[in-house]
């Protein structure tokens, strides 16, 4: 509350002044305004993903493509045949005739957790082999 004291000589009451001081209210604001504009980013973290399949146009396959399929069981195979993930490298080095910029076909059974999609992913991409392609299903054919 805000006293003003009077102008006048030989009178000795104060008189209330019914102003608001608005600047800790501004002050406030300002300062809520920063907190929700930092954690605003931060509540869509814990935000449920139910991903579509996809309806794009498939891509032109090319003549002889190199399949990597990570199994149920987390057993990797290139092509038809199952390989170790200590042989992977050096078999799809084989495959791709050293060319690491050959695109990498990455297809994972259902089962198989993100998780381990990645590790799969990190593994290709600490060899050099920098383009991987995910096979999916075509979700064009699910549509009516």
């Amino acid at each position: 509350m805000a006293v003003k004291i009077a102008s006048r000589r030989g009178d000795d009451d104060m008189v209330e002044a019914h102003e608001i001081n608005v600047t800790p209210f501004i002050d406030v604001m300002l300062v809520l305004l920063i907190i929700f504009m930092v954690a605003a980013p931060l509540a869509t973290v814990d935000v449920g993903v139910d991903l579509p399949a996809s309806t794009s146009e498939p891509q032109q396959r090319p003549d002889k493509p190199v399949f990597v399929s990570l199994k149920p069981d987390l057993s990797l195979a290139l092509g038809e045949e199952t390989v170790s993930r200590d042989a992977l490298i050096p078999a799809l080095d084989a495959a791709t005739s050293g060319n690491k910029d050959e695109r990498i076909f990455l297809r994972a059974d259902k089962a198989v957790s993100y998780g381990d999609l990645m590790a799969a992913m990190n593994l290709l991409r600490d060899a050099g082999y920098l383009k991987v392609a995910l096979v999916g299903l075509d979700g064009r054919a699910a549509q009516p």
